[in-house]
């Protein structure tokens, strides 16, 4: 297809009309692997008179061809790319990345970043000169955006995958210090300096990140790249330009440079900051980092959060590291000393502060409380809260430095409850308070150990936190029930205080506001755990259950279904009455999980989170009523949809958690249902396509189905799963790719066939014996070879061993000579398996004894 014709192609997948749409993308599909096309592709993507839509297509197009094709995860799949195509696309796409405009820019990013993954630096050895050359150039801007991409190919190599590392540092960090030192000594930079210095911060981030470069560890080297790094730390962002809206204002250019400066800095100190961690050939330099720049990084730190104090604007993140930094400090005496002077300021007045509830709190509690609870609970988000670094921070504190520290920051919590106590209601400092009680909350553990305040908990308890529950203000009610599910488990001196403690928790579950309910279950969960008589939950059991059901359908958290495992653990066998109800609440769950997970496509998803958690909740209930065995034939056909459709691919994230409810229905349910045997077919098919880290688990649910469904194992020929067994076994044991720990799962299996179809099985006695002494002679590891002896003394395979005695015996006696003297398998085991070989050669075989 020629360029014009291309151009119609493109301009016709934007078509309204389905039917135009879709002959235009089939047209793409037909002619994607003829020559040149993805040279015609790219020349439309950089063509400036061609309509931006058109190029935009065109962008999208070459990006998932490239994605696809430009390195084929089968070595031996045949190349899709003429190899003069790729040339010219290597040639030309360097040059181009940096004329397009940024939304097409994204696109051929993507596609250097393919391209360099799989090329770099066998088939593309040229790519390092040209962007040294460019460095030097008029296209510093292209050359640092492809190397930040190259840098990025090895951030999380081992280090016998670094090594093109040194050579692009060699040759490229000088030109990028001379680029770094003209930049920053710009008396007025524009944004674009911003987005240069940025590129510069994350190809350094990229190239230290698991170890430092070692022409980094040079002292002068090394110091050269410190003092632009300090003066970005230490210069004020620009005034002007600032966006007035907070979230395009944390993203702006100059905010970003100083958040990459003070993660580079952060990371300089994790790896140097501490003497003790350091291996002998780099304490030298430890030593220098140390004396000349981690306490000067420290006052820089201390200057910026000053920005809080006097309400300056700070992005979160920025906040969040530098109050690392100051955590990390702490443990240190050199730096402690520095801190130490301004540790009061830095407490009550810029950390507690952050801690309190504020008007971004209180906004999103009003306009989306399920945006508030997931940001709540959402582990990713505390890599971004200032709040959850201030508690982190206090902690630590507390911890390292109490003595100092800890009567004097708890003396100031009390006189918040004080101030707060005396206020009349419309003057009460209701956000003081909620930093209070989150202090309180964090600071449990320390609290629980140390006189005198552990004798005093129960009493701060009962005057200052159980009297929210009642409070005119949402979030201190939620913030009463998550401070009493902290000390829970404390010895009430009055259990008519653990009642009251408990119950207000349970009213909780029915606050009309969103965030007060989820924190009143995870609450819950602590009573639970905590509570000595259950006659105090029995009795409202139906109604919690209800409760938290009706919050698993308004909100996907794991912490919910964490509370609802507790219970089910708790009481054990008295869920029976209820087994079938909460399997079906959970499964209906599950699938609202799944949905949402597979929407957002996103890996730390809270949605996939939580449907891992209904699975193992399922398997506790399942544990909880395994003695009822009629109840797992009430519950079967509603977990039988999720067996089905998470033993294939779709379920590779919740496989082992799948497994296990399979272990347990065919193990504790009174027969194994012919809709249970659909099942086995699944479950090999994923052995032998992708799932062999699982045999382990899947060893389970098979052993139960040949010892407890015999005689249908035995006797059913559509499937046969006594062919389908061996199919998977043999392959197995004769892939000589697999390691020895992969395959131990496969002689047990045929032990669990020989031992429960003793003399119905015959006829698969002699190929498991052959393949199990081809597998002995060549594995290594002693437990296998334990493993595959077992096999050879079965009774079922003696009367078969004639055959095979002059041949390979000697290979079965050498093994176990070889385990007994490695004392591997217990010494009286092993002699009972080399006396019975002997006796069977001697009674059997009519031999000479060994």
């Amino acid at each position: 297809m020629d360029l014009p014709s291309l151009v119609v192609v493109l301009q016709a997948a934007l078509n309204p009309n389905p039917a135009e749409r879709k002959a235009a993308e089939q047209s793409l599909n037909q002619f994607q692997y003829t020559p040149q096309h993805l040279v015609r592709l790219l020349q439309i993507i950089v063509d400036n008179n061609c309509d931006m839509a058109v190029r935009q297509v065109a962008s999208i197009h070459f990006k998932n061809f490239i994605a696809k094709n430009w390195a084929p995860l089968d070595p031996n799949e045949q190349q899709k790319i003429l190899q003069s195509d790729k040339d010219m696309v290597r040639d030309h796409i360097l040059v181009f990345v940096t004329q397009v405009p940024p939304l097409l820019r994204v696109q051929l990013g993507e596609c250097l970043k393919t391209i360099i993954h799989a090329d770099y630096p066998e088939q593309w050895p040229r790519l390092l000169d040209w962007v040294k050359h460019n460095l030097q150039d008029q296209q510093v801007y292209g050359a640092l955006f492809v190397l930040r991409i190259l840098a990025r190919k090895y951030e999380f190599k081992s280090e016998e995958e670094r090594t093109p590392v040194h050579r692009i540092v060699e040759e490229t960090f000088p030109h990028l210090l001379n680029i770094f030192n003209r930049l920053v000594q710009i008396d007025k930079p524009a944004l674009e300096v911003a987005d240069l210095i940025k590129l510069i911060c994350k190809i350094f981030w990229s190239s230290i990140y698991l170890e430092i470069p070692k022409q980094l560890l040079d002292p002068n080297l090394f110091n050269a790249w410190m003092m632009p790094f300090l003066n970005v730390l230490e210069r004020p962002v620009p005034l002007e330009g600032q966006p007035v809206d907070p979230e395009l204002r944390k993203s702006w250019g100059w905010w970003k440079v100083k958040k990459w400066t003070v993660h580079i800095l952060n990371r300089l100190y994790t790896r140097f900051g501490d003497l003790k961690l350091r291996n002998p050939e780099n304490r030298a330099f430890a030593q220098m980092f140390q004396k000349n720049y981690a306490g000067k990084i420290l006052e820089c730190h201390l200057n910026l959060l000053g920005v809080i104090r006097v309400g300056g604007y700070l992005p979160d993140r920025v906040t969040n590291l530098i109050l690392q930094y100051l955590g990390s400090s702490i443990s240190k005496n050199s730096m402690y000393t520095l801190l130490q002077p301004q540790i009061d300021v830095l407490l009550f007045e810029i950390v507690f502060p952050l801690m309190c509830f504020n008007d971004n709190d209180q906004k999103l509690w009003e306009e989306d409380p399920h945006e508030y609870v997931r940001k709540g609970y959402d582990i990713i988000e505390d890599l971004y809260s200032p709040r959850t670094a201030s508690m982190d921070f206090v902690c630590e504190l507390v911890r390292k430095r109490g003595k100092e520290n800890l009567q004097k920051f708890i003396q100031f919590i009390v006189e918040i409850f004080k101030r707060y106590d005396e206020a009349p209601v419309e003057y009460k400092p209701y956000r003081q308070k909620d930093g209070a009680l989150l202090a309180v909350g964090a600071l449990c553990d320390k609290l629980k150990q140390t006189e005198p305040y552990k004798s005093e908990l129960e009493h701060m308890l009962m005057q200052h936190v159980f009297p929210e529950f009642r409070s005119p203000v949402g979030h201190l009610r939620a913030k009463a029930a998550w401070v009493a599910g902290q000390y829970a488990r404390i010895n009430f001196s009055d259990q008519n205080n653990f009642r009251l403690a408990l119950h207000s928790v349970v009213s909780g579950l029915c606050d009309p506001e969103l965030p007060v309910r989820v924190d009143s279950v995870f609450a819950l969960r602590s009573f639970v755990e905590a509570c000595r008589d259950l006659n105090e939950i029995r009795p409202i059991l139906p109604q919690l259950l209800d409760e938290i059901f009706k919050l698993m359908n308004e909100v996907e958290n794991e912490d919910l279904v964490f509370t609802l495992e507790t219970i089910v653990d708790k009481f054990g066998e008295e869920m029976a009455p209820f087994a079938l109800g909460l399997c079906q609440n959970l499964a209906a769950a599950f699938w609202r999980c799944m949905n949402t997970s597979e929407a957002d496509d996103e890996a730390d998803d809270p949605g996939a989170l939580a449907a891992v958690g209904c699975l193992r909740a399922i398997s506790t209930i399942l544990e909880s009523v395994s003695r009822l065995p009629q109840l797992f034939v009430q519950i079967e056909p509603t977990l039988l949809p999720i067996m089905r459709r998470m033993l294939t691919t779709d379920g590779q994230e919740v496989f082992e958690e799948v497994l296990e409810i399979v272990s347990y229905m065919t193990f504790f349910s009174p027969t194994i249902s012919l809709e249970m045997w659909s099942l086995w077919p699944l479950m090999i098919e994923a052995l032998a396509d992708w799932a062999i880290d699982f045999f382990p688990n899947i060893l389970v649910p098979l052993d139960n189905y040949i010892s407890r469904g015999t005689a249908h194992f035995l006797t059913c020929k559509e499937p046969d799963y006594q062919q389908s067994l061996w199919n998977m076994i043999s392959s197995v044991m004769a892939d000589k790719n697999l390691e020895d720990n992969d395959i131990e799962p496969a002689p047990k299996l045929i032990e669990v066939v020989f031992q429960n179809c003793r003399g119905q099985v015959d006829h698969w006695v002699e190929p498991y014996l052959r393949i199990t002494l081809d597998r002995l002679r060549r594995t290594e590891k002693s437990r296998l070879k334990c493993l595959l002896v077992q096999v050879v003394r079965c009774q079922d395979c003696l009367s078969f061993l004639q055959d095979y005695v002059v041949l390979h015996m000697h290979i079965v006696l050498a093994n176990i000579t070889h385990m007994m003297f490695l004392n591997y398998a217990p010494t009286q085991a092993s002699y009972a398996i080399f006396t019975m070989y002997q006796k069977a050669l001697v009674e059997d075989f009519n031999f000479l004894p060994i």
